[in-house]
């Protein structure tokens, strides 16, 4: 038991550390924050990131959050970059090098190179008076009071202030971009974030002649035939002019025949429902499946502007959709 609150009294250190570090970065945030972002937002080629270490991996992290937040991005390691990978930069592009220090030599070791291509160089790093702050276009301020490492070796502190400013550059350009969740949805087609988020009603609905229908005028005993031969557990009741007026399900049949009426006397009109549930074939099918599980139904008529019935769509269909 000792050692597992231990084990607990070292957790909490470190995250109080860690979150200390995050605290921190709210004062150090200014004007060149803005610079960052409005560099970034006007490169029309991509925000190279680099770093070594620990800082590298930080590095691919954030660059990825770029690529799919609607800035495009790239990871060049820096030591390969040194070795032909700076190839890869262009002179449309923006670089953006972490180091803690600010004095990594594999990254310093690129400034020529970026000051001849005239590439602006925008850089991450725990000390504003260092190299590497120093040669470039705008330094953000990464700096913290300690690493949550009891030896003060092991990045943590600072690789976490670094990862939050990359979070942080990303989210206010998705913002300035005015990056939707379409857009976010077509960076992300695979998977079931991809699936959640491009597919549609009208991609799932049942249509035409596999929508249950009848008239207001059709007895409750053919409207029964309409919804056993469907198998969706209700049927769409319709006027003359083809129009939604009203729907029909097993619930309502239980209702009717508890009151004891004929069903082949009995008209639609005088049992139907108008209270129901519906969306439009464009509306995506995660929005199906909130309104399904909100109101605690398993099937829902799709519509339009018209009141006419274009499909209609059942929870296991979202579900064999892995969109729920």
């Amino acid at each position: 038991m000792s050692d597992l609150s231990a084990f607990k009294a070292s957790a909490i250190r470190t995250i109080e550390i860690e979150r200390d570090a995050i605290n921190d970065l709210l004062d150090s945030l200014n004007e060149s924050f803005d610079l960052a972002c409005e560099i970034m937002l006007a490169c029309t080629g991509r925000v190279v990131v680099t770093g070594m270490g620990k800082s590298g991996h930080i590095g691919k992290k954030i660059a990825a959050t770029l690529a799919s937040t609607g800035t495009p991005a790239m990871y060049v390691h820096a030591a390969e970059a040194s070795h032909g990978d700076i190839g890869m930069v262009t002179d449309k592009d923006v670089v953006l090098a972490l180091s803690n220090s600010g004095t990594t030599e594999e990254i310093t070791s690129l400034l020529p190179v970026l000051k001849r291509k005239g590439i602006a160089l925008i850089t991450v790093t725990g000390d504003k008076s260092s190299a590497l702050a120093v040669a470039a276009t705008v330094n953000l301020d990464a700096h913290i009071n300690e690493e949550a490492c009891p030896l003060g070796l092991a990045p943590t502190s600072s690789t976490t202030a670094a990862l939050v400013l990359g979070d942080a550059l990303a989210m206010a350009l998705l913002e300035a971009r005015g990056f939707t969740r379409d857009d976010f949805a077509i960076s992300h087609p695979g998977g079931n974030l991809g699936r959640r988020l491009l597919l549609k009603v009208k991609d799932l609905m049942h249509t035409g002649s596999d929508i249950p229908q009848v008239t207001d005028g059709t007895s409750l005993g053919s409207a029964l035939v309409e919804m056993t031969e469907k198998g969706f557990g209700l049927t769409t009741v319709i006027d003359s002019s083809g129009h939604l007026i009203g729907v029909f399900t097993d619930g309502d049949l239980r209702r009717t025949l508890d009151s004891g009426k004929d069903i082949q006397k009995t008209c639609m009109r005088d049992v139907i429902s108008k209270n129901f549930k519906y969306i439009g074939q464009n509306a995506l099918a995660v929005e199906a499946a909130k309104i399904m599980q909100e109101s605690n139904i398993y099937v829902l008529l799709v519509t339009d502007e018209n009141e006419t019935v274009n499909g209609i769509v059942k929870m296991h269909d979202l579900l064999d959709a892995n969109v729920v």
